[in-house]
């Protein structure tokens, strides 16, 4: 018999309690993000999206459990060397506006810096490369401030992608933007793992997005994972009313196969008072 091949575990979460001050956020998460795919995590407002991506970043201590990144705890790691296996781009980063979007780039790469912090000829290869997969090479000696917004965001990428490692955590990239830049930061997002390998895990709001650029959705609420899998799956008439509230008409995307969601209107529940 064929031994089926598991995929690997770029990151893990195990026995995974999160929470602010005394409010538990997620009481348990048991959680494996797979090497080589997109996965997003959607959910309502307060559901735990973002809290979640933290403790995968190592930006919120977990209360109980922890994180892996390729099977080692990530609190037992240096940042550099985290620095140099994970990116992360943060929902809303303050802009130093004073900064050229070159010299916000090369700032991803001081975690692979030599001695005294002085960047090396492999260094610039890996900011002109970055700039090159974002469309930012035009940019790089503008000021960050006299950016649109989906240039901003470009260039926070091209940050990320300047540390040169195979694992991206994005939370809600597309926030405030209009709708060209928010499939110009997607489409982006989808190249990167297509082309580049990156194993790439992201928060967004809109379903109908995630659907078409994940392999795979996570659907949080309340603080639980109510449902996993490829989109086909999990974009469901029954997960958008149970979830969210909402009836819905869920089509097939007449130029993928993937689904998408058109709102009818909202489930009126029941009250057992």
């Amino acid at each position: 018999m064929e031994r089926i091949q598991q995929p690997h575990a770029a990151l893990e979460a195990r026995n995974l309690q999160l929470g602010y001050a005394a409010a538990v956020i997620l009481p348990e998460v048991e959680l494996s993000i797979h090497a080589g795919q997109i996965t997003a995590l959607v959910g309502t407002n307060g559901s735990g999206k973002s809290t979640l991506l933290k403790a995968f970043a190592r930006l919120l201590k977990p209360d109980r459990g922890g994180i892996y990144l390729d099977g080692r705890a990530i609190a037992t790691l240096s940042s550099a060397e985290v620095a140099r296996r994970m990116a992360v781009l943060p929902q809303s980063p303050d802009v130093p506006t004073s900064l050229t979007v070159h010299e916000l780039v090369e700032q991803g790469r001081y975690p692979h810096a030599g001695p005294l912090g002085m960047l090396r000829k492999q260094d610039h290869a890996a900011i002109d490369r970055a700039l090159a997969l974002t469309g930012m090479t035009g940019y790089r000696n503008r000021l960050l401030d006299s950016l649109s917004g989906g240039e901003r965001q470009r260039a926070w990428i091209a940050l990320a992608l300047a540390q040169s490692t195979s694992i991206l955590l994005l939370d809600e990239p597309t926030t405030y933007l209009d709708i060209r830049h928010q499939m110009e930061v997607l489409e982006l997002v989808k190249r990167l793992n297509q082309e580049e390998g990156m194993t790439v895990m992201i928060v967004l709001h809109d379903l109908n997005q995630a659907a078409q650029v994940a392999d795979r959705m996570i659907v949080l609420q309340h603080g639980r994972v109510v449902e996993d899998g490829p989109p086909e799956t999990v974009l469901t008439v029954a997960m958008l009313e149970q979830v969210f509230g909402i009836h819905a008409h869920v089509l097939e995307s007449p130029d993928g196969g993937r689904p998408y969601f058109i709102p009818g209107s909202v489930a009126r529940r029941t009250s057992l008072a």
